[in-house]
């Protein structure tokens, strides 16, 4: 029953457009979550993550729902893509994480990480609660760049632009921060050894 009422209460909001209201270059609220990878649960930190690359951080309702777990697979479809780019990708919704252990498995394919936001703290500094009545976030992402920036923002209760969206702006940041690559020099040659004067 319980399930019911929030498609059908997911159902009536799809005609009801949502906005991110964090802007590009608004800084990026902090936070640590307990989340799952692959059916296991850790310790998510934002500011850990941050230091390998920019964050894909998205928001979706619920785990299992139709979008939601289309919007997952999709993710995971891209995420090699994502990886190859030095980003991170966190899905993070209202869900505990026992329910989340199951979707990291069966909708993230152990592609990414999930988080758990039951308090709705991190939703609310994100901007990204679907309505003030409802417990639960829209379908917000975001990028986050390395010094704790808003690189880009995107918010429609439709799970289609997501993947490409953020995808195209992890590009945009990576050709403009250029992963460094090492110069590993040739071994030098040894100098001849100079015949004594006769």
């Amino acid at each position: 029953m319980k399930r019911l009422f929030t498609l059908a209460l997911l159902s009536s909001a799809l005609t009801i457009p949502a906005y991110a209201t964090l802007k590009e270059g608004d800084a990026a609220a902090t936070f640590t979550t307990k989340a799952a990878l692959a059916g296991n649960e850790f310790t998510f930190s934002l500011d850990e993550a941050l230091k390998t690359g920019p964050v894909v951080l998205y928001f979706y309702p619920a785990a299992f729902t139709k979008g939601c777990s289309l919007e997952a697979r999709a993710f995971a479809d891209a995420s090699e893509q994502f990886k190859s780019m030095g980003a991170t990708i966190i899905g993070m919704s209202k869900d505990d994480i026992e329910t989340l252990k199951r979707f990291s498995t069966a909708d993230c394919g152990s592609k990414f990480a999930v988080g758990s936001d039951e308090d709705k703290k991190i939703m609310k500094a994100y901007d990204a609660v679907l309505m003030k009545f409802l417990p639960m976030s829209d379908r917000t992402s975001y990028v986050i760049s390395p010094d704790k920036k808003i690189i880009y923002a995107y918010s429609a209760l439709s799970h289609e632009e997501h993947v490409t969206n953020t995808l195209a702006a992890v590009k945009k940041w990576r050709d403009a921060n250029p992963i460094a690559t090492i110069v590993v020099a040739a071994p030098m040659e040894a100098a001849p050894v100079a015949e004594p004067a006769k």
